[in-house]
């Protein structure tokens, strides 16, 4: 099936619930149950990631934990874990480089990995079984591994079957396997998007690839995202794995020292919403977006710890990083102690125009309205406390 394959054999190995996976491995009795990574004992914060369980409720990455329990009053909330997280990152990208160094981390728990020169001694698909039973049985952990010859297929692959699962997408079974799919399932296609689409009975990828439906689709989203998508969905887009594309992303942070050492955590997130504020408006002036987000603290006897939670998508979103920060700061906060410093980042942030799989053309009707709502809240800050005390770069004076 794979025998004398000339091109790139690409996998992309994404970590199912991952989260909530890691939870179970600490906790074993929440698994087969509906429960979600965020603040316990509170309504405040956004849910992390979700459990199947969950999922199968309408629970999801970014959700607001009230409107989660308004879906589901008995659902389970349950504390970060970031230390875990981390310590189980490095484990599984750890025994993805004992079979290649071509390995490029699209985020904590996702990877692609180029795997054709170990390919010449070891079937793709009997490697791809071993990376995923090895992950499994090591760090009780499952995975889903998509096989391709692109980036872009090689995620589509993944995602098609969750968890354990194992798919292999050829450019030649593109039709088969791919066009029976909901165009809502293309990677990259904005949320807001797609439900246009089937409305204007664009329902699956087969509606989306049809030549007589062309003309509407251009309508919809225009000539740059419907040939973009196009290109991906018939194998004509990327098939290199960078090791170094996100490692060499810019962060971006700012922190302040205390004049007074603070002891309440509604002072402290009074400064630390201001440092939020000041680094956004760089990212924002930067035409970046990110996952993570990084809040630091050092206590009064000069201890330092951090904290950083990442989501399922690249964002540039003021109000899911205010619930993010409030999530941190529940993490860290000591009443016991008081805080001569505090810092907020953003970690491995890129390029939004660099992101076209996943931060793409599709998305651009979900921008907009996510600009208009930021301007808005923009305005109200600074209709309260004077002119100009934070822009939007767009209306930025020269």
């Amino acid at each position: 099936m794979l025998k004398n394959y000339k091109g790139r054999i690409i996998f992309h190995i994404d970590m199912n619930a991952y989260y909530c996976n890691v939870q179970c491995k600490l906790n074993p009795s929440l698994r087969g149950k509906a429960f979600a990574i965020g603040r316990e004992g509170t309504y405040k914060g956004v849910i992390s990631t979700a459990s199947y369980e969950a999922r199968k409720l309408g629970i999801h990455s970014a959700m607001p934990i009230a409107e989660a329990y308004r879906i589901a009053p008995t659902l389970l909330i349950i504390n970060h874990n970031f230390d875990e997280y981390y310590k189980n990152h490095v484990l599984f990208v750890n025994i993805i480089k004992e079979y290649t160094n071509l390995i490029e981390v699209a985020s904590i728990d996702e990877l692609y990995a180029d795997v054709t020169e170990i390919s010449n001694k070891i079937h793709p698909i009997v490697l791809a079984k071993e990376i995923q039973l090895r992950i499994l049985r090591e760090l009780d952990l499952p995975c889903s591994i998509g096989i391709a010859p692109t980036l872009f297929l090689a995620k589509m692959a993944s995602d098609m079957k969750k968890p354990l699962g194992l798919v292999v997408l050829r450019k030649r079974e593109i039709e088969e396997k791919l066009y029976p799919l909901s165009v809502k399932d293309i990677f990259g296609i904005g949320k807001k998007t797609y439900p246009k689409l089937i409305e204007a009975g664009i329902n699956t990828i087969g509606d989306f690839m049809k030549p007589e439906n062309e003309e509407l689709i251009l309508k919809l989203i225009g000539a740059n995202s419907y040939n973009y998508a196009k290109n991906c969905l018939t194998g004509k887009s990327s098939n290199e794995v960078i090791p170094d594309r996100h490692e060499i992303s810019k962060s971006i942070s700012t922190e302040t020292t205390f004049d007074i050492h603070k002891s309440s955590m509604v002072d402290l997130l009074s400064s630390i919403r201001s440092l939020l504020r000041e680094i956004y408006q760089r990212l924002i002036d930067g035409g970046y977006v990110t996952k993570t987000v990084v809040l630091t603290l050092r206590d009064s006897n000069f201890n330092t710890i951090s904290r950083r939670m990442t989501i399922n998508e690249y964002i540039d979103d003021l109000f899911v990083f205010n619930n993010i920060i409030e999530d941190l700061l529940s993490d860290l906060y000591d009443e016991n102690k008081t805080y001569r410093l505090a810092g907020v980042g953003f970690a491995n942030i890129v390029k939004r125009d660099s992101l076209k799989e996943e931060y793409n053309l599709f998305t651009i009707n979900d921008k907009i309205e996510k600009e208009n709502n930021i301007k808005n809240l923009l305005n109200q800050i600074n209709n309260k406390f004077g002119n100009e005390i934070i822009y939007f770069n767009k209306d930025k004076k020269k």
